[in-house]
């Protein structure tokens, strides 16, 4: 595989990111400005700093799994000093279809860590086995998707998972020690 750093210098900065969000900005602000990185898990992440990882993550604003998981990464980011850069996934599918959930699936948020020569070190997402078991749980119960009710069932969805994924601290800590599990 070439190196992705041309990928990486394609990207947004958190930024500017966060600065063009229209749909979830609100909530992932939420998240930010209320999780927290314990003492202990800032110097773990300290130790990551002079080795100089970057990130690279596919996502979108749209998206209520980013909106979880990209407030919780940019907070261990700033103590690793992770510099990160946002690629919209509609907009870069060439690199994600490299990075199918199940070898099929475009689910994001994908974090993709690369060395200081741009070669992928490790990687992330969509979403931590709680999160997950979250998600099926409350999809347990949708009709098909050719189903006249699919819609309505699915906005509740929704709904529902965004007020869990920005209110529920305990899901919070689990996406924060899966995405550490993965940096170190």
């Amino acid at each position: 595989m070439s190196t992705l750093q041309p990928w990486f210098e394609k990207g947004l900065t958190d930024f500017t990111y966060l600065h063009n969000m229209t749909v979830h900005q609100e909530n992932l602000l939420k998240v930010y400005n209320s999780v927290s990185v314990s003492d202990e898990e800032k110097a773990t992440l300290r130790t990551l700093q002079h080795k100089k990882i970057k990130a690279i993550v596919l996502t979108a604003d749209w998206c209520g799994d980013a909106m979880v998981n990209v407030p919780i990464f940019l907070r261990l980011a700033q103590e690793a000093l992770i510099e990160t850069r946002f690629l919209i996934r509609d907009e870069n599918l060439e690199l994600m279809d490299q990075y199918l959930t199940n070898g099929t699936a475009r689910s994001i948020p994908i974090f993709i860590f690369i060395d200081e020569d741009g070669n992928e070190i490790r990687k992330w997402g969509p979403r931590s086995p709680k999160a997950q078991e979250v998600a099926d749980a409350l999809k347990a119960n949708l009709p098909e998707k050719n189903s006249p009710e699919f819609e309505a069932a699915f906005k509740e969805f929704a709904t529902k998972i965004s007020a869990t994924f920005t209110t529920d601290q305990a899901l919070w800590e689990d996406i924060k020690k899966d995405m550490l599990k993965a940096l170190l």
